[in-house]
């Protein structure tokens, strides 16, 4: 089952280093990457890349370990799904599709690569759009109860023993609605199509390497991330967040990213967490006009 797009939408399968990264591809004019998180696909962007794909080639990828990209068995240290594995995969991409510079906008996950591309290919990103997120070496570094209990998937995610795999395993179809269900906030309703697509897609070897993501997040990116340390991000950051979701609520979200890129901008959004399925014209609006006028 997957959502309709129009019919200039095709889909592809790019080869990355061994690794296939699904992708859907439309559109004309400056190429941008839009990136998914947990626990979804390209599919969240449904409503959001036809508009963009009206002054945009818009390309939607699936990250490797998720949708119909490549699931690679992870081994000790995660590195199969570090960051920087999975950045490198969307550069292979684009470059694939043509594209040597183009923009990234990432949700979540898919906001935590497009990070760490352009910190290792700054000259291929002319401009980043994060959904919904704050650094990870930050987030860590400040965490406390409130992010222990409203982030509490973090730490279950990248348990070891095979814990959260068995225990997600056993009802994948509760743990995806329950955790989308727990972090809407008014705005568009989800599409029941868009969650059909994310439960067909997170079978067992998408559980693995999503809980190997997380471990990733807690071990080898943060070791990439202290080795930035006070490198800023050189193109220029558009910050977007839920007035309601727990980033939203718990951080001063500019004033974060001010302190790991040198030119942010950004502004909340009437919702939760998941942008641009809860307020599809809003960021459609935001990221046009980031876009435009950082081509």
């Amino acid at each position: 089952m997957s959502l309709p797009l129009p019919a200039s939408f095709t889909r592809r399968s790019v080869d990355a280093d061994g690794v296939p990264i699904h992708c859907v591809v439309g559109g004309s004019g400056p190429p941008v990457l839009l990136l998914h998180g947990y626990p979804q696909t390209h599919a969240i962007w449904h409503h959001v890349a036809p508009a963009l794909a009206e002054d945009h080639t818009v390309v939607l990828a699936d990250l490797r370990g998720y949708g119909d990209s490549g699931k690679p068995a992870p081994s000790p240290g995660d590195a199969e799904y570090a960051k920087r594995t999975m950045a490198r995969d969307q550069v292979l991409v684009m470059r694939s599709l043509g594209f040597e510079r183009f923009a990234v906008a990432g949700h979540d996950r898919g906001g935590r690569v497009g990070h760490r591309l352009a910190l290792d290919v700054p000259e291929a990103v002319s401009a980043l759009a994060v959904l919904d997120i704050v650094p990870t070496r930050h987030a860590f570094a400040h965490a406390d109860r409130e992010f222990g209990l409203g982030y509490y998937h973090w730490f279950f995610l990248a348990a070891g023993g095979g814990i959260p795999e068995r225990l997600i395993g056993a009802d994948p179809e509760f743990w995806i609605t329950a955790r989308m269900r727990a972090r809407h906030h008014g705005g568009t309703p989800f599409d029941p199509a868009a969650v059909a697509e994310y439960v067909r897609c997170f079978d067992e070897a998408a559980i693995a390497a999503s809980c190997s993501d997380y471990r990733a997040a807690a071990g080898l990116d943060l070791t990439h991330d202290e080795e930035d340390a006070g490198r800023a991000v050189l193109p220029p950051v558009l910050a977007l967040w839920g007035e309601h979701s727990f980033v939203g609520r718990t951080y001063d979200v500019l004033r974060v990213w001010q302190d790991y890129a040198g030119d942010v901008r950004g502004q909340a959004l009437p919702c939760d967490h998941y942008l641009p399925e809860e307020q599809p014209e809003q960021v459609t609006a935001a990221l046009r006009g980031f876009f435009r006028s950082n081509g």
